[in-house]
């Protein structure tokens, strides 16, 4: 075995490009601690095994199909999606840095500064790859501005309010950590799957991206469930005050209008994928369904299936299951 074989059999599965699962399986399966996600261990999997070769999600070789990348429906939906993903993971950047400050060990300040440093590269390869869609550099944040600042208002804003509150304000660690697990990413994790499931034929390069921060997130999911199951199990008296804190984010949720929001999205690529059903071929967005006999509704429902499924197994395993 050579050194680079030797490299890459060391590499975690679950952090391997070719034989990590997908986000929905990942998370609804898999068991990471923060001891098991430490800094040696990111170091090792994700510049040598994830983004081997795709610093910026891909490979230089793969690219949109002329279709999405021209002024069209397709492009339209896509480059809305990139912009607000490039604003949410900024945000997220943002906010992990009060998870990493206010840490209780080591274990777990390492991995949130690993996963600060993840959502940061999402940001960036999502806001990227919108130069490969048409949109000049010079030209890149007024463009994501006029896409998304408006979602953003609605829709990030409130989220990050709560956040900054319960981390910035009231310096409550495993309250942050329940908000960015559950209330955030464990919402908006089922919409990256079905992303890169939708677009693997018209732009193959987003696809990768988003496969990419999928297997970032499966131990975003994992270890920061771990982390506030642990917590839960040494100071169960703290459990009443986090129910109250995730019913109160669901409150808040069931209040933006997300689904609005990700509807319009799925209208464009609806009209998109009409146009150019041809390139679509029989290709399935998931087995026994091909894409081309999807709609609007059937995708996002199929979607907020996987959301509930993964809330449900996440507050099941953290001792959370009276939320559901």
């Amino acid at each position: 075995m050579t050194d680079t074989e030797s490299a890459l059999s060391a590499i975690p599965a679950e952090a391997d490009w070719q034989r990590a699962p997908s986000l929905v399986d990942g998370a609804m399966r898999l068991e990471l601690t923060a001891a098991d996600c430490d800094l040696r261990y990111w170091l090792r999997a994700v510049p040598q095994g994830t983004l081997r070769g795709q610093e910026l999600g891909h490979a230089d070789d793969v690219r949109p199909l002329a279709v999405t990348s021209e002024p069209g429906p397709l492009n339209d939906a896509l480059t809305q999606e990139l912009a607000f993903r490039s604003i949410a993971e900024e945000k997220a950047t943002r906010a992990i840095s009060y998870l990493v400050a206010l840490a209780p060990d080591i274990d777990s300040m390492e991995f949130y500064a690993t996963q600060l440093l993840d959502e940061a590269r999402h940001s960036m390869v999502f806001r990227s790859h919108l130069t490969s869609l048409g949109v000049t550099e010079p030209e890149l944040w007024p463009t994501v501005e006029r896409l998304a600042g408006a979602d953003r208002e609605a829709v990030l804003v409130p989220l990050e309010e709560l956040g900054l509150r319960v981390l910035r304000d009231e310096g409550d660690f495993i309250g942050g950590v329940v908000v960015l697990t559950i209330l955030v990413e464990g919402v908006l994790a089922p919409a990256a799957e079905l992303s890169e499931r939708k677009w693997r034929i018209f732009d193959p390069a987003a696809a990768d991206i988003e496969r990419g921060a999928a297997i970032d997130e499966i131990r975003h999911l994992t270890v920061g469930s771990s982390i506030a199951r642990e917590h839960l199990l040494a100071h169960p008296e703290d459990k009443t005050r986090i129910l109250e804190l995730i019913a109160r984010g669901r409150e808040l949720w069931g209040s933006l209008p997300a689904t609005d929001m990700i509807f319009r999205r799925e209208s464009l690529f609806q009209e998109g994928l009409r146009k150019h059903a041809e390139l679509a071929g029989d290709y399935e967005i998931w087995p026994g369904r091909r894409l081309v006999d999807t709609d609007v509704e059937e995708r996002m429902t199929t979607a907020l299936g996987w959301a509930d499924a993964m809330q449900r197994r996440r507050l099941e395993y953290m001792g959370l299951e009276e939320a559901l």
